[in-house]
């Protein structure tokens, strides 16, 4: 077994090979949201995208140690709080919240530690690994009084976005960077305080102020999981300047490698525009439940295109997704209908699902796997499977979701679906198929699906039309 991932610093597709001496734990370290706002499906690209590695890896027998960091400090986040008149921490305290839901929403495992920036351990190793950058001559303090990383100091800075340091050139800013610096492209480690920040101010050794967003993912990432870790995720927005400002300070504090592979997703497009506010196709995940779609649904849209492939998502991508479920589902009801109280041990030798992962997390190739095994298996199951044989299909599919997490959510019928339903069965019992035929149309215009198996009517939850309402055409 060889897994493979395109390294984005070195732009080549390389063997994945851990620090650790016995090469079964990974390090791994994502970026996570910035919290003024609920996060957008674009964020959840990422972060699916990031839950399928650590899912693969731990399939494959890793261990993962996986820290995902909450930016609850920056421009963002204090403009949101002042607009608001709310605490920073009350302010960002609802967004956390919210998040963390989206992530159990979507089945994304949760992380080993989600550090927060304005913990105070995390901005006390901030302020240290500053002042270590300071007497190395990699930093400075500028007439404005902030702190700056010195990048011509840095040899390797521009590697990782593979661009030439003296091509950076002046561009249009925000009143709040126009600062004295000695190079245009040198960025704020601590942004000195100013009235705009209100009580939003640490104390330091260069006066009151707060930390800039790049020094906070070094000092997380290397005080959680050390100076050297495997893996960081992110997507291809972070590549330049935060990642790049990630490994210059890191690197520059303690002269090791900071991350052996830098692996980043690409952009999310709404029929093929870009996702933004003023086009109208900004979309929160609570956007798409609210028009009668299903974490696993949004999940499924999110992760069935290579991650270093642009995802474009439209309403007929969603369809799509709920019609691939539908035929999971209905494969595994089959099974299931084949299999009842089997303790068969025969197994499915079939390994290509993860070894199509083992190419880069490959999930196109992955899932046409996936449904050609569907398809064999049904055709099998049309002409007689033994009960082993359905047993040992669950069991290859049990693998096979542990990565995927697409399983169907258990939902009982409400009182009108149970009712509707029994009303069918004594209208079949009666020989009444024109009522039965009502009936079932009746139920599946409140959104399920009945169907007439060897041990009875069986309720389904299909969402109906009706319930998208608000969806374009």
């Amino acid at each position: 077994m060889t897994i493979r991932f395109f390294n984005t610093y070195s732009r080549e597709i390389e063997e994945f090979r851990p620090l650790d001496p016995a090469g079964r734990k990974v390090k791994m370290y994502t970026c996570g949201p910035t919290v003024y706002s609920h996060a957008h499906i674009g964020n959840f690209r990422a972060y699916v995208f990031e839950d399928l590695l650590q899912r693969h890896l731990e399939a494959r027998g890793y261990t993962v140690e996986r820290v995902m960091n909450l930016t609850d400090v920056d421009d963002k986040t204090i403009r949101g709080s002042r607009s608001a008149h709310l605490p920073l921490r009350e302010f960002t305290a609802q967004f956390k919240e919210a998040f963390f839901q989206d992530v159990e929403t979507l089945r994304i495992k949760p992380a080993d530690a989600y550090p927060a920036a304005t913990e105070d351990r995390f901005v006390r190793a901030m302020i240290a690994m500053i002042e270590k950058l300071i007497s190395l001559g990699l930093a400075y303090q500028a007439e404005d009084k902030s702190v700056y990383y010195r990048i011509n100091r840095f040899p390797n800075y521009g590697h990782l976005a593979h661009f030439d340091l003296s091509e950076l050139r002046p561009t249009g800013r925000v009143k709040s960077d126009e600062y004295d610096k000695e190079h245009v492209g040198d960025f704020a480690l601590w942004k000195a305080w100013n009235a705009e920040d209100g009580e939003v101010w640490w104390e330091s050794p260069w006066g009151r102020g707060r930390p800039g967003w790049h020094i906070e993912c070094s000092a997380m990432a290397t005080t959680l999981l050390g100076e050297e870790i495997d893996i960081h995720c992110g997507g291809v927005d972070n590549i330049f300047p935060h990642h790049e400002a990630e490994i210059a300070q890191s690197e520059g504090c303690s002269g090791k490698t900071f991350v052996r592979y830098w692996m980043h997703c690409a952009h999310l497009l709404v029929d093929g525009q870009k996702m933004s506010k003023s086009l109208g196709n900004f979309y929160t995940l609570r956007d798409l439940l609210s028009k009668g779609y299903s974490g696993r649904e949004v999940r499924y849209a999110l992760i069935r295109v290579h991650y270093r492939a642009p995802l474009n998502f439209t309403w007929e991508g969603m369809e799509e997704a709920r019609q691939a479920l539908g035929r999971i589902d209905d494969w595994l009801l089959r099974l299931q209908q084949a299999a009842p109280n089997d303790n068969a041990t025969e197994k499915i030798e079939d390994d290509k699902f993860f070894v199509a992962l083992d190419e880069d997390l490959n999930i196109s190739a992955a899932l046409g796997h996936l449904f050609e095994q569907i398809r064999e298996s049904n055709r099998e199951l049309d002409t007689g499977m033994s009960p082993g044989r359905a047993r040992a299909w669950l069991g290859w599919w049990e693998r096979i979701n542990q990565v995927l997490a697409f399983e169907a959510e258990e939902e009982k019928p409400p009182a009108e679906i149970t009712a509707l339903a029994e009303q069918r069965v004594q209208a079949r019992l009666a020989r009444n198929w024109q009522k039965s035929d009502e009936l079932r149309d009746a139920i599946q215009s409140r959104g399920w699906e009945v169907r007439d198996t060897k041990e009875g009517q069986m309720l389904t939850r299909r969402p109906a039309p009706n319930e998208r309402a608000g969806i374009p055409a």
